[in-house]
């Protein structure tokens, strides 16, 4: 099928109309069709789960959320029921992290498109617009050569302050020996140290006027899995320019052969619940 074809394929599609795929559809998850493989990260332990790093041992697990508010009753995903709803504790710092699982059969470009959006729980009368710390997503890939794992967030506040801009990760944290025959090993690669600006990344996103109301967002990242590389990073009408960037490089592992993880995350700035929605996921890639 010639690619001029298939975009008029994808235009004609009522929920894919709205992304924007390279040639060949990996994956595309709606909600209201199910969790389609979405689940919590955990870290890696051996023989009791007292091994895992103080990082892993509560970082929530996704659930399917109709996004129903007190005030106005159920608001749904931006073109369904069913959002996939990442949700924090109601503690500063506290993490959720979803994670996807797969492998990739071919390496080069790879888009990555979504829809979010993020509020905290609406439990307080007042704006509220700087209880979410961070929303972001990371890329978890290996080939042949190495381990390479790019981390995008956005930062929204800290400690209260807004921020409103665009970040990355490139540096590495120490791996753990875990267990005691040693067989397995982990990193806490979300750790809030060492996250870098984005060059030219604030943006400020719709957040409206009360914690029920939500306004969704448009976000795509381009990877060539060839180079390791990014490509691009769009956010509604913002592109950035990550040719700069780097990511995380550790030596490939002996059981992550051609891996290919896509997870995302939401921090909290108070003690109160956070809630990073997303419409629907899709991931193509150029082959």
């Amino acid at each position: 099928m010639a690619h001029n074809e298939m975009n008029e394929r994808f235009l004609a599609h009522p929920k894919l109309s709205k992304y924007d795929p390279l040639k060949r559809i990996i994956y595309f998850d709606d909600f209201d069709e199910g969790i389609n493989g979405w689940t919590e990260l955990i870290g890696n332990y051996e023989d009791n789960l007292d091994s895992l790093l103080p990082g892993y041992r509560d970082l929530r697990p996704p659930q399917l959320s109709s996004v129903s508010m007190w005030d106005s009753g159920t608001v749904g995903s931006l073109d369904g029921t069913y959002a996939l709803k990442i949700a924090t504790r109601a503690k500063k710092g506290h993490q959720a992290v979803s994670i996807k699982r797969t492998t990739f059969r071919h390496a080069g470009p790879l888009r990555m498109e979504t829809y979010f959006t993020f509020k905290p729980e609406a439990n307080v009368l007042s704006l509220s617009d700087t209880a979410v710390r961070s929303v972001g997503f990371f890329f978890d890939l290996q080939d042949s050569r190495e381990r390479i794992m790019p981390h995008i967030r956005y930062l929204n506040s800290l400690d209260g302050q807004r921020q409103w801009k665009w970040q990355y990760k490139k540096d590495t944290v120490p791996f753990h020996d875990i267990g005691e025959r040693s067989e397995t090993v982990s990193h806490y690669h979300l750790d809030p140290a060492g996250w870098l600006d984005i060059p030219d990344g604030e943006q400020k996103l719709c957040y409206n006027e009360i914690p029920t109301k939500h306004n969704w967002h448009y976000l795509r990242v381009d990877f060539d899995l060839k180079e390791m590389k990014y490509l691009a990073l769009q956010c509604n009408d913002r592109e950035f320019d990550v040719s700069g960037l780097d990511s995380m490089h550790i030596p490939a592992m002996k059981n992550l052969w051609c891996m290919l993880n896509l997870a995302f995350f939401a921090e909290a700035d108070e003690d109160r619940r956070v809630f990073f929605y997303l419409d629907s996921i899709l991931l193509s890639g150029d082959f």
